[in-house]
């Protein structure tokens, strides 16, 4: 066996699908390890959930290669279907079924053998919380409860890779927090987690992160790593009244690569923090703002996104002016 395959989950190399003379996903190139929370971020339409479906054989790749619990995606889909977790974003569950129907139905459809059904039943009802609402309609369940219960059918077969899609979309922060928990539980017992988000608090979480734009790969590492090694340019936290009107003097400075409100303060984007610390000051002081304060920070997550995104946009640009 490939050395690869024993410590990877999934290895894909020069994935790329097309849909026309459309590419949504741009030859992407990664590998995720067993017992690993990788989380795929990007905005909506970046590319996400195409990769996740090719990567669960419900999508066959353009071209490119690769394999998912060491199944070939081309040619051994149907294994790849038999090895996995799937959860989307719309939770994939039947509304008009009550809570144990549902379970009940995908323990049929993943072939849960008959003396383990009622193990892995009780299991799901305890995880999702909802032990005393097995008999209650899917309908009448609240987003973080119809979440966790996805969850709970995605893993009924136990499976060593779990993919999932958007799952936080549209629930609440505390339904958000404790589905993380979930999966926490999941990767501590050596289940590999593929999740998309576009919500950048949640990829923090994540052990690695790829992200992912306009169907391209254009950084991977720990949050850590994207943070303090990835970004060329530094970020300026401004403390100022009027925050939003001091955004549009702020980028008229040269030197002022961005700036973007975050929470009551401002971050701009410059390239060396301690020679624009006075300039900026003066300016916005210049402008008429009080300013409380201003100092150096380490990117978030956000910060390295833009910053990434803006690169490859100024990259491109070149070569749009010239096809016009």
């Amino acid at each position: 066996m490939n050395p690869a395959a024993e410590e990877h989950s999934v290895v894909v190399r020069n994935l790329e699908r097309r849909f026309g003379a459309f590419t949504a996903v741009n030859r992407v190139s990664f590998e995720v390890r067993k017992g690993e929370i990788f989380g795929f971020l990007g905005p909506n339409g970046a590319g996400k959930s195409t990769t996740i479906r090719m990567l669960c054989g419900l999508l066959a790749p353009t071209s490119g290669e690769g394999t998912v619990a060491g199944f070939d995606l081309k040619t051994q889909a149907e294994k790849i279907k038999q090895n996995i977790g799937y959860m989307s974003q719309r939770f994939s569950l039947y509304e008009d079924l009550t809570v144990e129907e549902n379970i009940n139905f995908y323990s049929g459809i993943y072939r849960i053998p008959a003396d383990r059904k009622g193990e892995r039943k009780d299991w799901v009802l305890r995880t999702a919380g909802l032990s005393d609402h097995r008999n209650t309609k899917t309908a009448f369940l609240s987003g973080g409860w119809k979440q966790r219960l996805a969850l709970g059918c995605a893993v009924l077969h136990e499976p060593p890779i779990l993919f999932l899609d958007e799952p936080t979309s549209g629930v609440d922060p505390i339904s958000r927090r404790r589905f993380w928990e979930l999966i926490y539980e999941l990767a501590g017992k050596g289940v590999t987690v593929f999740v998309t988000t576009h919500y950048m608090d949640e990829a923090e979480y994540c052990d690695r992160l790829g992200l992912i734009y306009r169907g391209e790969l254009v950084a991977i590492g720990t949050p850590e790593e994207l943070k303090t090694r990835l970004m060329k340019e530094e970020v300026l936290e401004i403390h100022s009244d009027r925050p939003q009107d001091a955004i549009g003097l702020l980028e008229a400075l040269s030197g002022v690569k961005g700036a973007a409100l975050f929470g009551k303060g401002i971050h701009a984007v410059v390239d060396r923090a301690e020679e624009s610390v006075p300039v900026l000051r003066a300016a916005l002081e210049t402008g008429g703002f009080a300013v409380g304060g201003i100092e150096k920070i380490v990117p978030t997550l956000e910060d390295v996104f833009v910053s990434l995104v803006e690169e490859r946009d100024r990259q491109e640009q070149p070569v749009s002016e010239v096809r016009r």
